[in-house]
This record gives C-alpha cells, structure tokens and sequence, in this order.
C-alpha cells in the first residue's frame, strides 16, 4: 500500500477549510441536518405515506411478485434492456388514474422533474415559474439553459404579464397543483386559461395532489383539465403512492420526446420492478377507493383542529414555531416521546418561519392519532409565546369533523404504531 494511499484518510484535503466554514455557518444559523434512523415503536406523522398504502398487503404482495418474477433491479436503462413489462403496467395505471393520454415513468420524481424541464426548454423557451415551486423545479428550470422569469406566488395577473412581455416564441409556466408547505390550491383554471391565451405550456406538479385532491384523482382531473393539450402533469411515486419513482404524462407525442431527449430517463437505470409493480397496484386502488382521500381529509381536519391552526386542503398541517432552533427541538423531544414529525426550516419554507410538519395518514386510527397530537400540543405549550409566529388566519373558524367508524378497512393490516428500525 502506497504512503500517498495510507495519508489520503488523514490529511488534508483541497476543499477541507471550505467545508469546516460551512458547516459552521449552518450550525450558527440552526439549519445542520443530520440522518437519524427511526428506532422502537414511534407514531409516524411525518412520511409522505399519506394513503398508508406502502404498507398495504395488495402493494407489497405486488412488490413481491415483481421481485420473485424479475429480480432486484432493471439492470440497465430502458432504453437498453431496462424496459420490463410492470413499467407499461405502472403508466397504464398512471394513465387510467389521472385521465392522461400517455406516461413515461422515471426513477424518482425528483429526476421527472428535471427530466421534462430540461428536454422541453433551450434559449428559445421561456421558464415562468411559481414563487414557491420544489427544488427539483428549480434545479430543471436551471439546467434547461432557458430564461426563468420567477412569477410572484399564485398571482395569474403577474403570470400573465410575464407572458405577454416575452419574446420567447415558447414558454411554460410551472407551478404545483398542491403547496407542500403552506397546503395551498394553485389556481389552475385561471393558469391555464392565461397559458391557453398566450400559446403557453402549463406544466403541473401533481406531487401532493396525487391521492390528495380530486378524491386521489389529483387537482388536475378535479378541475376538469385532464387531457388538455396544453396542460403536462408530472407525479411522484413516493407520497401517497406508497412507493418510488415519478412520472410526466401528457400526450403520446411529448412521451416520444421525453424518451428520446430526457437525459435523466436516456442516461438512468430504469425503476426497480419491485417499486414499479406496488405504484401500480396503489395506483389502481387509489382510483377504485375514492373514500381514501375522504379519510385523509377527515384526520389532517382533526390535526388542524386540535392544534388551532389553519386547515390546509392538502395531507400536511403545518405549525408555524418560529425559530429554526425551535422547530428542530420541538422534533427532537417529540421523536424522544414516540411522535415523529417533521420540521420544515429555511430554504424549505419560503416565508422564512419554520414549521412543524403533521401528516396524518389515511389509514391511522383516531385513537391513536388523538394521543399523538395530544403530546404534539403539550410540547409546543413549553415553547416561549413570545417566540412562535402565528399563522395568518389561525383564529379562523374550522370545519367540524365527522368522524369515520375505526374499522373502515383501509390499508387493512397495517398498524398505527410502527415498528422502525435501522
């Protein structure tokens, strides 16, 4: 073994300063992340598993058959010899649940995302995206070498004139049918009446609205805009689908495109047969059982009621705490007393107030999701007044709830308290 081989795990490297100051940095302003595995039985109300449909006996049933059938893997992009036929299975499913003509499926919707931005833009494409969209919008919109023009959030009047002003012969406008942070509806009809108005593509991230709105059919097809030419819906596969992967649906033309020019599909090893297969079968229940997403607004309404706090028309409540310091302690003593939630700070939240992050499940019993709450409000009651910012509108009257009978048989053979390990 060579002496430069032996010193490589000890000395110094190139960029070592540089990294120690940044770190430093987060750590000052309270923004360090870090992995912590979830052990012991603990109340998730922090995944994206708004369904509960990960741990549904029909999606891991199909995960298995897929695995006994396929194997771990794809084993190579679809392009090559990744293409198996659970991946036409999946965006038949995709299709048949949001009313769109055609599907093509990525490896995560992270990489969909990217994927579509940068096949559709160059420098004769204008980007107009929303204030508040997701990173990986922001990252497509970037890589996609068009101009971006930021739209103030959810205002059509300044979409439309950053339209009309272009010079652009091509433009699409970007925006998330449901906000993750603030649980907000964007205004999709008017959106797509200006992007009609003005030879404009609006591309829709359905991430929370997949199984969410639309009773699980997602905002778009609630609205009436499922299938219009004008309008490509991108989706992940990881939220309330209960697995992994995203896709962008649109017409048979944009999935030839997307196939041949999407370099995130082109260059990537396919979906995993197995993740493919449970989307699949989660998919086809979420279109067969409309009352799922009843079930998943009835608990995020007894969430937002009992923690005083605005409801938002999405699977997430969010309690604004303040500080990031804050909203990072409060998690902490709450993981420690069996309630995971999630803690949503800077550059995550985009007024500046961190929150904590409530997801309550479809599939949770109201028992349970009453004792958690319930240890969710005693640690926020031992924050500072003085330190929390309320949310705007939280003395707003909220709907009353009625509440579902226990055994309602959703997500059958799961359990409210999961055992997480390592």
């Amino acid at each position: 073994m060579s002496t430069e081989t032996v010193a490589a795990g000890t000395a110094a490297g190139p960029l070592d300063a540089w990294l120690r100051d940044r770190a430093r940095e987060r750590e000052d302003l309270g923004l360090r992340r870090e992995l912590r595995p979830m052990r012991g039985p603990c109340v998730d109300l922090a995944s994206n598993d708004y369904l509960g449909l990960s741990r549904d006996p029909r999606v891991r049933a199909a995960a298995h058959r897929a695995l006994d059938e396929y194997g771990t893997g794809s084993r190579a992009s679809r392009l090559v010899t990744g293409t198996l036929p659970v991946h036409g299975e999946l965006e038949h499913a995709l299709c048949e649940l949001t009313s769109q003509p055609a599907a093509l499926v990525f490896s995560s919707g992270y990489a969909a995302n990217t994927g579509v931005l940068t096949a559709l833009g160059d420098a004769d494409t204008l980007i107009v995206s929303d204030a508040h969209v997701h990173a990986s919008l922001v990252d497509g919109a970037r890589l996609s070498r068009s101009p971006v023009r930021i739209a103030r959030h959810s205002d059509v009047a300044h979409v439309e004139q950053l339209l009309a002003e272009r010079s652009q012969p091509r433009a699409i406008v970007v925006v998330e049918s449901v906000y993750s942070v603030w649980g907000d509806h964007a205004p999709l009809e008017a959106l797509a009446r200006a992007c009609r108005a003005h030879d404009a593509l609006l591309l829709v991230d359905e991430a929370h609205g997949i199984g969410v709105a639309g009773r699980g059919r997602g905002l778009a097809h609630e609205l009436g805009l499922a299938g219009a030419p004008h309008v490509v819906l991108t989706v992940t596969l990881s939220k309330a689908l209960g697995a992994q992967g995203g896709a962008v649906l649109g017409s048979e033309l944009l999935r030839d495109h997307l196939l041949n020019r999407a370099r995130p599909f082109v260059y990537d090893t396919a979906l995993a047969p197995a993740s493919a297969a449970a989307a699949a079968e989660a998919a086809r229940i979420v279109l067969g059982r409309p009352e799922l997403a009843d079930r998943l607004h009835e608990r995020a309404a007894f969430v937002a009621r009992a923690l005083d706090v605005p409801l938002a028309r999405a699977a997430v409540q969010s309690v604004p705490v303040g500080s990031a310091e804050l909203a990072v302690d409060a998690a902490r003593i709450l993981r420690e007393r069996g309630v995971a939630v999630g803690c949503f700070r800077p550059p995550s939240v985009p007024d500046g107030i961190s929150r904590l992050r409530l997801t309550a499940r479809a599939n949770m019993e109201l028992q349970e999701l009453s004792g958690a709450v319930d240890r969710v409000r005693e640690v926020l009651r031992t924050l500072e007044p003085s330190q929390r910012h309320a949310g705007d509108g939280a003395d707003r009257a909220l709907p009353s709830i009625a509440l579902p009978a226990a055994d309602s048989g959703v997500g059958a053979g799961t359990s409210p308290v999961q055992e997480v390990t390592a």
